[in-house]
């Protein structure tokens, strides 16, 4: 009986879980190819460097490409072999687009490195341990390929008291996760514990949907056997989308993620079961993350099963492994029917992020029906389990008012596809989302551009009247020194210096021009007397000191 206080979540629709087929076979390891394929573009659109070249020879779980960045975890060897290429190959994206990718030709050996794990992580710091964790390559394999070492971060800033394991596997076909956890139910369990001492969290709990016999089974077994106190095992109904991190966490513990925010921000940490099987195989076994299990179903495939794969298999390999195409093959999807993106070529890697390979056959999924006008109904609302407004959305969307479908909470859409599963209108709103979402990102992006270019050009300006500034009083500080330095007794040397300069010009001037002593003293009244000059000319006294003599006056 399951006496946890279980939440619910607005919206979600009942779907048809078709995963009988994949989840009734036994897992199966599947073979070595002849060639691996390692696409460098990781979860944020950079590439990671390589450290190999072609020619170079490689092992099982040598890192073969890195980066100083931590959101770029390394990218390892899944057998041993010889680098062929690094070169330009289709990669596993919505878009199509190649991208740099090093391509290994296996030699059959799997001659592996020696992997050297610590079974005493509880002496690590949880720094130590996200190390760890980065090293070997680990990522969230949910579908989202986030750092996991980025994400266990967030508590070193945040108190966090509850860990939770995913393993609400919602989406119709993909069993990947309910096959890991009945296989690998003890991995799980200690990986738990690794992540929680990490954290340095007070408890974890453990969500299975209880459409999973087999899997509750085995961890009901395991948990029994071993010292798993502080992991509870929890039976989640199977709702769509109760596997989305945000509804999963209302659903155990009443709480919501802020908009905008992260589970973190309210005390949780959320990471799938398989990426806590990654960690343990990290942190005790020593091993990379280099293999991962994926769902090949459909009614486009032969025999649906589960495989345990190694990362850089090409999906041609995995699809031959479950006996080929069917002849109603007519579609192949990475991920579910749901939330997966189709793909134009099976000549596509098996990456960290694919947990599903899905060949549909005709009309076997939703979105393939023609599209009528929207009726208003309000029946996309209703299944939304972030509560939005999606016809409103789609209005913004298709008009162009990219502004105000941001004001609408456009980016809290998760993508789940509920709105397009239960339109009457076979309308793809989620592709209108998707691509409204690019348009204001594109916007926002010239935004951000033209406020830059505004700020260099007011920076530059301020810079040049600052050095204006500067010079001015820079020049108004030297004439101000100038001026204090003419001391009287500067102004006397300077006087001096003149005077002696004066001097020696007129020595130099005579000496140079003979003629110089006969020249006649100057005469007339302008001429200018020497203040020695005080001896006049003989009579001259006498020419002025006699009166003038008056005419006679005649009466």
């Amino acid at each position: 009986m399951n006496l946890f206080k279980l939440w619910n979540f607005h919206g979600g629709v009942h779907l048809d879980g078709q995963k009988q087929e994949s989840g009734r076979a036994p897992l199966a390891v599947a073979r070595l190819p002849e060639r691996l394929i390692f696409p460098l573009q990781q979860r944020n659109g950079e590439d990671s460097k390589p450290v190999v070249a072609p020619g170079d020879r490689v092992l099982k779980g040598q890192a073969i490409a890195c980066d100083d960045n931590p959101v770029i975890p390394p990218i390892h060897a899944s057998s041993s072999g010889v680098v062929r290429a690094i070169e330009q190959l289709p990669l596993p994206h919505p878009s199509g687009l190649s991208g740099l990718c090093i391509a290994i030709e296996t030699d059959g050996e799997d001659v592996a490195t020696a992997f050297s794990g610590n079974p005493g992580y509880r002496q690590c710091s949880p720094a130590e341990l996200r190390r760890n964790i980065h090293e070997a390559g680990i990522v969230g394999l949910g579908g989202a390929a986030f750092p996991t070492s980025i994400k266990m971060a967030a508590g070193t800033s945040r108190k966090v008291d509850t860990l939770i394991l995913n393993g609400a596997e919602c989406e119709p076909y993909i069993t990947c996760d309910d096959s890991l956890l009945t296989h690998y139910s003890e991995e799980v369990l200690e990986g738990a514990k690794i992540l929680l001492h990490s954290l340095q969290a007070e408890r974890c709990l453990l969500a299975v949907e209880d459409d999973m016999p087999d899997a509750l089974t085995a961890l009901e077994k395991a948990m029994n056997c071993g010292d798993f106190e502080t992991v509870q095992l929890v039976r989640v109904p199977a709702v769509y989308p109760t596997g989305g991190e945000k509804q999963l966490i209302k659903v155990l513990t009443g709480r919501e993620v802020p908009a905008r925010g992260i589970p973190a921000d309210i005390g949780i940490v959320c990471q799938n079961v398989g990426t806590a099987a990654a960690v343990y195989n990290a942190v005790v076994r020593g091993t990379p993350l280099i293999s991962r299990i994926v769902t090949v179903t459909g009614r486009g495939v032969k025999r649906p099963q589960n495989l345990l794969a190694r990362i850089g298999t090409p999906l041609s390999d995995l699809v031959r492994q479950c006996g080929g195409y069917t002849s109603e093959a007519e579609r192949l999807v990475l991920g579910g029917p749901m939330m997966g993106f189709d793909v134009p070529t099976d000549d596509l890697p098996l990456t960290k992020s694919v947990n599903c390979i899905l060949v549909a056959g005709r009309n076997e999924l939703i979105g393939e029906k023609q599209p009528l006008p929207c009726i208003r109904c309000g029946a996309c609302a209703d299944a939304c389990p972030v509560n939005l407004l999606p016809q409103q959305l789609y209005w913004y969307g298709r008009s162009d008012q990219i502004e105000r479908a941001v004001d609408y909470k456009l980016f809290d859409c998760i993508e789940c596809g509920c709105c397009d599963y239960v339109c009457p209108s076979h309308i793809p709103l989620v592709q209108y989302f998707r691509a409204a979402k690019g348009k204001a990102i594109a916007k926002r992006r010239e935004r951000e551009k033209s406020e830059h270019a505004r700020l260099r050009f007011e920076s530059r300006q301020a810079r040049k009247e600052q050095e204006k500034r500067d010079r001015e009083e820079s020049a108004k500080r030297k004439k101000l020194t100038l001026g204090a330095s003419k001391a009287p007794e500067i102004v006397e040397a300077i006087e001096r210096a003149k005077l002696r300069r004066a001097e020696k010009a007129g020595q130099a001037s005579r000496n140079s021009d003979p003629t110089a002593k006969k020249q006649p003293e100057p005469s007339g009244p302008s001429a200018v007397k020497s203040p020695d000059a005080g001896a006049a000319e003989p009579g001259s006294a006498e020419r002025t000191s006699v009166p003038e003599a008056k005419s006679p006056k005649i009466d």
